[in-house]
């Protein structure tokens, strides 16, 4: 088993209205030191697998047919083996 760790963010061409308010939001609580900010979704899969290409595989046609628009959005996969316990 493996399961997938994917980070899906918007493009740096891509307007961000939900960081550009978190970043103005941050800025009126006093922290001056944020420069920028970007919002994204974390999504994590539990994947029936026997090897990591296998899995990865899997992880990205997940990604490419549902989880991200590619248009808009990029996405990082890291996965992490682990033993399924049942009982």
């Amino acid at each position: 088993m493996y399961k997938a760790k994917i980070n899906v963010t918007l493009r740096k061409s891509i307007l961000d209205p939900k960081g550009k308010a978190t970043y103005q939001a941050l800025r009126n609580l006093g922290l001056g030191e944020v420069q920028d900010v970007r919002i994204g979704k974390r999504i994590e899969l539990d994947i029936n697998s026997k090897s990591q290409s296998e899995a990865r595989k899997v992880a990205d046609e997940a990604c490419r047919k549902l989880l991200a628009n590619e248009v808009m959005e990029d996405y990082e996969i890291e996965l992490e083996r682990f033993e399924n316990v049942t009982g």
